[in-house]
Formats: C-alpha cells, structure tokens, sequence
C-alpha cells in the first residue's frame, strides 16, 4: 500500500498502486509523482516523459530508496523513503475533477460533493470516517455477541403500521391496489422474537421514516436494534452501555466508565431539555418563591427560572439583547428579561435591567444571590408556565453556551422516567401519548391510570433515553406484556379492540400464547458515529446520504417512473393540484 514502505525497506523492490495526486517536475528529465491510496501518499520519481495527471490510476513498480540530504518530509510516516527506478503502468486515465480531494473541498457546495460521491469518497476525511464507522460497526456486533445476543433479520416489506412519521410505501405488483410499508423499526418483529423464545435479540437494522431532514436525520437510517426477555430497565441500560463502550473503544476514545443517569423531570429542571448537553454548565435555577408576594404582574402565578451567563455582560450588546429576545419569543416565551450585573457601592453587586425599577430590592438581591451572579455577567429569567419555561430557557443555554461538536469530550447521559402522556385533548378528554402504545407505566403508577387529567399526566413510564453531547443517541422501554395492562392502555387511547386488531392484530394474538416479560432498545448508528469523530451532520459518515431537501444529486432520485411500470402495478398519477 502506498502509505506502508518505511526507511527499513530501503533497497526492496515493490509495486503500489494508486491515484495520482499530484505530478512536480524535477529538472528535464525527472518528475515527482505523489501516489496516494487510502493507507497515505508516496513519492515516486519516474521518468519525465512518462505522461500521467492528476487522479490517474497508475502500478508503479520501483526500489525504495532514502531521501536525499534534505528533502526528508517529517509530515509524511513515508516521508524518510521514495520509489526510484520506476515503471509506471496507466491502468486508467482521468479527467479533471470538479474540485479539489484535499481539505479545501469542506469549501465546495455540498451539492457538488454529492453529485460526485464517489469522488468525495477518495479524500482522506471520508476514508477515515467510513473506515472507522465500520470498525465501530464491528465493535458494536463482537460486544452484542459476547452478551450472548442473536443476530436476527427482520424484513424491509412489511404492513403499514401507526409509528411517529410516515412510511415510504412500496406497490405490490402481484396484489395490485395493496402496498408494502418500509419499516421505521423493527419494533414489532422483535417484540414477536420474545414471544418466540429468541430472548436476546439484536440487529443492526436500517431504516425508513419519511420525515423531514437536517443535520442529525436522513430518510434511511441504521440502528442498533435490541430486545431482551426477562429483563427489565437495568438489564438493558447495562447491555446499551456496554455495546457503546466497545464502539468508543474501537475508535480510540477514553473508557466511559458508569454513564449518570438523571429523571426527565431533572433534565428539564435543570437544563431545559430532555436530551441535555452536560459538557457545559449553566444550570436552570427556580426562582418561583422569590416572587410570591411580587408587585410585578409579570412574575405573578408563574413558573420562573433563570440562567447566568458567566462574563457575558461586557460581551453582549443591547442588538444582540433584542435578538435573543426575539428568540425567545419565537421558541413560546411571552418575552425574556435580562439584567446585567453590576459591582456596588459598597461590596456586592447591583442588577441593572429595564425591568428593575418594578421588583424591590429584596427581589432583586435575591435573585443575584441565587443564580450566584458576580460582576460582569448576564442573567436572564422567564415566566410562563413550567414546561414553557423550561423550554425557552433550555434552548437559550445552548445558544450561548453550547460548545462545538468536538470540544468537551464524550458527555453520555441516561434520561430515564419519562411521562408516559404527554398531553390530554382538550376535546377528547384522552391523553396524548408520548410514546408507543405499548410502553409500560410504573408499577407504582398503575392505580393513576384511573384518574383525571392531572392524574394521567404524572404517569411515569419504564422509558429511557441515552443522551451523548445534547444529541439524542436511542430510546427504549419496558414492554406492557399483561393483557389487562395493555387494554386499559388501549382504552385510554381510544383506541377500540377493532381497531387494535387491525393495527397490531398479529402481535396482540401473538402475545395470548405466552409473552415474556421484555424490553428494548435502539440507537442511532449514524447519530453515534457523528458523535465519536466530531462530525457536526451524519451527512459526513454516510457512504451516499441525501440533502437536506432529500434529494441525490447522484442519481437524481426521486424520479418519475416509466408510465408502462406504473400500469404495471396497477397505478396512475393524479395531476398535480388535485
């Protein structure tokens, strides 16, 4: 391979072979052409007349030999040796490429880089980050294996079931007017290798949710996909923590030890999210008893909570104020106060706000002694109801406080406790589930299921996420397995035992022949892998993503398809408009 001869081989004949990266004459009758594969880049002098360009494909076959006095290049681990006494065979000419394999091609339109993957493939960042995605792969597959996991296929062509985003459907031809769903999980199918005795069960899985896309979301996707019998919350965080320490592993990364694990209604407290990037600090802190006899409409019947901004007085200008206060307003808020701090008079520190002259001076020295302001920060408050203000608060943090993607190191989380409701219809009456229907309540939760709105609220479900870096990595739960608890579910749901049979018809009747106690997991692959070697869009350890708008600039999919293949499969296109 190109990046393998050392100075230990000097005087060995061999051949690499590779791509041109660049051709540097030397003199009338010698030139230096830099071979490059994905193991490095070696100099090779060959004869001037010898006529190959860039991105040429060339077997070069040589002596390596020492480097001149003086021409050692100490960048290079090939950089002590070259190939001299060359004969260099083209076994493919090139054209041009439309832009540089180098790191200036971080500059070129990402559409470009799409349209040409396979060239973008050949410069050494995606070569690293494809390599190492496939080692964590590996990692993750020998660690699941070692658990005493099976490795199961489920299927692509599956029944259109009720998940959280649309499915891509695929047209039957032999069953025309009917389709295929392309599965957003293997839920199901590896709830149904429990009740089949398979009680460990993993997979790599893609796949397909028809959803929009940013950084962190592609339309097809791959996971690490598990179930286990018998087990329950602890057994699975166990085995997911362990999986992920092998993939960390695999690339190098420091051993991540006992991940922490917090309640949602903590993560939110705190850091005003469910998925919480701990790598900073800048804590949620509840105000809400310094104004319980406040004179300040604002603050009155309210949830108030406030951050510190540590040094961001004398760096935020009145411009930006409005603006982050326009953000706030924009995420739900009804507005946002802020208060520089001041030193005073005297010892101490002053709050100056347009707000000040409303609160008294108890308030205001209250609120400075807890947030633990000092001279020269920034405090900002909201008032609204609790979630709310969680939420505007949380989403402010990250925009002033977040780091980049590679800075802080690897900060994993467990979020566990999550509501199993996540709201109740106001015109229905029925909660609105923040999960599958078949997450299973907190046994000592059960009993509320039978009360009012409020009740049905403080249900906590066995749910739990796995967080790294503020970026949701997988959720999973405990599955209901007891009938009883499953039909009042349904119930609650409005969901009538027709309707369940027609949605979940071959699990439900499954499940009456013996279904084990079980729970599960996934976690996004792409997500992690991002994650690990400090790539800001999973665009970047994806072979052939799509773009944002979730085209391929590639293969120009998605396309029209041939009229005769539509008859074909029993479909016509309606004009677009109707």
């Amino acid at each position: 391979m190109c990046g393998e001869p050392r100075a230990s081989e000097i005087g060995s004949t061999i051949t690499v072979c590779g791509w041109v990266g660049r051709r540097r004459e030397h003199g009338e009758h010698l030139a230096f052409v830099d071979l490059r594969d994905h193991t490095g880049l070696l100099q090779c002098v060959v004869d001037g007349s010898v006529d190959v360009r860039s991105e040429y494909v060339l077997s070069v076959t040589g002596t390596v030999s020492a480097r001149p006095d003086g021409t050692v290049n100490d960048k290079l681990p090939t950089g002590e040796v070259e190939l001299t006494d060359c004969t260099v065979e083209v076994l493919s000419v090139a054209e041009p490429p439309p832009f540089p394999l180098d790191e200036r091609a971080e500059e070129v339109d990402e559409t470009i880089r799409l349209r040409h993957r396979y060239l973008d493939l050949r410069r050494e960042t995606m070569q690293d980050n494809l390599r190492k995605r496939a080692r964590i792969s590996s990692a993750i597959r020998s660690s699941m294996d070692g658990q005493g996991f099976v490795e199961v296929e489920t299927p692509m062509l599956i029944a259109s079931t009720p998940e959280g985003a649309r499915d891509f459907v695929v047209p039957s031809r032999l069953h025309p007017g009917n389709f295929y769903a392309l599965p957003q999980s293997p839920q199901l199918f590896k709830q149904l290798c429990m009740v089949g005795g398979l009680d460990r069960y993993y997979q790599i899985a893609r796949c397909m949710r028809d959803e929009d896309l940013r950084a962190d979301r592609q339309f097809e996707f791959s996971q690490l996909d598990l179930e286990m019998s018998f087990a329950g919350q602890q057994d699975v965080l166990d085995s997911v923590t362990t999986a992920v320490g092998a993939a960390v592993a695999a690339v190098g990364g420091e051993p991540i030890g006992d991940i922490p694990r917090i309640t949602w209604r903590e993560a939110m407290d705190r850091y005003g999210s469910d998925k919480p990037d701990i790598r900073f600090d800048m804590e949620l802190v509840d105000l809400t008893e310094v104004f319980v006899d406040t004179g300040f409409n604002a603050f009155k019947a309210a949830s108030i909570k406030g951050i510190v901004h540590r040094g961001g007085s004398e760096s935020t200008s009145r411009n930006r104020l409005d603006d982050l206060t326009e953000s706030a307003k924009r995420w739900g808020a009804k507005g946002l106060v802020w208060m520089r701090v001041e030193e005073a008079d005297g010892g101490g520190v002053s709050l100056s706000s347009p707000i000040a002259k409303f609160l008294s001076e108890e308030e205001l020295a209250a609120i400075a002694d807890r947030l633990g302001a000092e001279a020269g920060d920034l405090c900002y408050l909201v008032a609204d109801d609790w979630h709310r203000t969680c939420h505007v608060l949380g989403l402010l943090r990250l925009e002033l406080g977040r780091p980049a993607v590679n800075e802080g190191g690897l900060r994993f989380l467990w979020v566990v406790d999550f509501p199993l409701f996540e709201d109740v219809d106001e015109t229905s009456g029925r909660p609105v589930p923040a999960h599958h229907p078949f997450t299973m309540p907190h046994d000592e939760d059960v009993a509320l299921l039978d009360g009012g709105p409020e009740e049905l609220l403080a249900v906590r479900s066995q749910a739990y996420d796995l967080v790294l870096n503020g970026w949701e990595l997988g959720s999973g739960s405990v599955r209901i397995h007891r009938a009883e608890v499953q039909s009042r579910i349904f119930d609650l749901l409005g969901i009538a035992p027709e309707e369940a049979n027609a949605k979940f018809g071959f699990l439900l009747e499954a499940f009456r022949y013996g279904a084990p106690p079980h729970a599960g997991f996934a976690f996004g692959l792409d997500r992690l892998v991002a994650l690990l070697l400090g790539a800001d869009n999973i665009r970047e350890v994806i072979a052939y993503p799509k773009t944002q708008s979730g085209g391929d600039p590639l293969t120009s999919a998605p396309g029209p398809i041939d009229r005769a293949h539509l008859e074909e499969l029993g479909l016509r296109l309606l004009p677009q408009g109707t």
